[in-house]
């Protein structure tokens, strides 16, 4: 099995991402940011869930998105 040492979102579970994303931006900025109806109408985990793992565009902005936060924390501190 391939190592995936260089790849920050290995490990990491698509709910934590979400979760971690609502806790840094609040559901108004992501659904801005990404207009999909699970985070602009109703948003929940749950809902958000059965959606990004049926939708692969969808889940790759999220992806990109939580890189992107990530990195501007790294650079921040």
């Amino acid at each position: 099995m391939e190592e995936q040492v260089n790849n920050p979102l290995h490990g990491k579970r698509l709910d934590h991402i979400i979760e971690y994303l609502v806790d840094y931006m609040g559901w108004d900025e992501l659904g801005s940011r990404i207009r999909i109806r699970c985070f602009t109408e109703n948003p929940s985990i749950k809902s958000s869930l059965v959606f990004l793992r049926k939708t692969t565009w969808a889940r790759e902005k999220v992806e990109q998105l939580y890189l992107r936060v990530l990195t501007h924390e790294r650079q921040s501190k």
